[in-house]
């Protein structure tokens, strides 16, 4: 049932653009983890209504997920952080490419190191987007809070990880303790006093967190 309303969904999706079907068709030859196009959609659609100045990114793999961002909020800033150097590289190349590098800031390094030195510089954004080790998860949200502005969103992918998060069968040992932690996640975001969030059963499993303007 959840690999059909899946293909139902993605069948209702307006084709891509011309550069976004390419680097989808590039991620899924070279195996690069990317947004779900139904998850891509959500966040285009929050974007539109939210209109947010600046954004920060966690995890930028090739690029995608940022400039499709801007399709949704043309005016943002975006700044993105990635780990890998290869993909860094890609990235710089593919957002140059849309002539979008002097809206789009692609920082190298660890994402928690990163968004501790942005916290440090006192940076703030409407929207953030987690989108990097899932494992870290609670991190990248303690890291989040301190630059999030209040009204703000914060959005995270893969939260449910494969259905493994809900699932009533044994989770495979290698990914026991990922579960764990992303389950502790989901519920530490369902009850936080300062968010209020609904976790999307598509795709992966997107949440969205309501950043409460006043305690």
């Amino acid at each position: 049932m959840e690999k059909e309303i899946g293909s139902y969904l993605e069948s209702l999706l307006p084709a891509s653009s011309g550069f976004a079907e390419k680097l989808e068709k590039y991620a899924e030859v070279n195996h690069v983890p990317i947004i779900h196009r139904s998850s891509m959609h959500l966040l285009h659609l929050m974007l539109m209504m939210k209109q947010p100045e600046n954004i920060l990114e966690v995890g930028t793999a090739i690029g995608y997920s940022a400039l499709r961002m801007l399709e949704g909020a043309e005016n943002a800033d975006i700044t993105t952080i990635e780990k890998d150097d290869k993909r860094y590289h890609e990235a710089i190349t593919n957002i140059g490419e849309q002539k979008r590098d002097k809206q789009i800031k692609v920082l190298l390094g660890d994402a928690a190191e990163v968004m501790q030195e942005l916290a440090e510089k006192k940076k703030q954004f409407d929207v953030i987007f987690i989108d990097a080790a899932k494992g870290q998860y609670q991190t990248y949200f303690d890291l989040a809070d301190k630059m999030l502005m209040p009204g703000g969103i914060l959005i995270t992918d893969n939260v449910l990880f494969r259905g493994l998060v809900y699932s009533n069968e044994e989770v495979p040992k290698k990914y026991r303790t990922l579960v764990r932690k992303l389950k502790a996640y989901n519920e530490m975001l369902m009850n936080h006093p300062g968010y209020h969030t609904s976790i999307i059963p598509i795709d992966d499993g997107v949440s969205v967190s309501y950043k409460k303007q006043s305690m």
